[in-house]
């Protein structure tokens, strides 16, 4: 059963164009504009690497926490979730294989972004291929537990495409997706060293820009398992599988 929907689900996604533009291509053409506009060097490395590396973090953010949010949302408020529940699949293999499902997007995506940026601007490509699997899968289990957590708070299918947008590019701009924060003022700052994606990146960076390997990077692994825990248990006490009311 769990095979069978982890494949309905992939066709599903592609056949939607949506889908394919918002959640898998943005990231890429967001990347292409940025790289054709940037100049000189962020974080020590050339502009195009950071930028990669940045928009590693974005789609991770974009895919894993908004894309999965908007999916399982919009099933509730369409009672597909609830119809879901009387069949005969298990409501634990219907999750895991939405879940594993958007994690194939996710990697499809870093590849993706991998091969355009060498393409484009002939950015490396990953010197510790396992610390950069690592750190990636790591990044979007925990926004996964995040995207599963907000769908309780968000009411309605109608506002829930402006209610995830809010969040994410705010998050980004915060954390470094675009670009360095160091010039940023103090309070905008102190709010992105709280977010999960600066995490995410700082880790991004360590490994994709430095040759560091994620194991020595403990306090950010730390931090996103946290941010993942806790979507978890939010998610556990706030998700629904019927149409809100009212």
């Amino acid at each position: 059963m769990f095979w069978h929907q982890l494949r309905w689900e992939q066709l599903v996604f592609w056949r939607s164009r949506e889908a394919a533009v918002f959640v898998f291509l943005f990231p890429l053409l967001l990347f292409a504009l940025l790289t054709a506009v940037y100049n000189g060097t962020l974080y020590g490395r050339p502009a195009s690497w950071g930028l990669l590396a940045g928009m590693l973090g974005y789609g991770c953010a974009n895919t894993a926490f908004a894309g999965l949010s908007l999916l399982l949302i919009s099933r509730r408020e369409l009672g597909i979730l609830k119809r879901i529940r009387s069949t005969p699949l298990p409501t634990a293999a219907y999750l895991t294989a939405v879940l594993v499902s958007i994690m194939i997007v996710f990697a499809l995506q870093a590849a993706a972004l991998f091969v355009l940026g060498h393409l484009l601007k002939s950015t490396p490509w990953p010197g510790h291929l396992v610390s950069m699997v690592l750190t990636l899968a790591l990044g979007g289990a925990a926004f996964a537990g995040l995207g599963m957590a907000i769908t309780g708070f968000v009411r309605s299918l109608e506002g829930s495409s402006a209610v995830l947008n809010v969040i994410v590019l705010p998050m980004a701009f915060l954390s470094g997706s675009f670009g360095e924060t160091r010039h940023y003022p103090r309070v905008l700052r102190a709010i992105g060293d709280v977010l999960p994606l600066k995490y995410l990146l700082d880790a991004v960076n360590s490994v994709y820009l430095h040759g560091n390997q994620l194991w020595h990077e403990g306090t950010d692994v730390a931090v996103l398992a946290g941010w993942g825990v806790f979507g978890i248990l939010v998610a556990m006490r706030k998700f629904r599988w019927e149409p809100r009311e009212g």
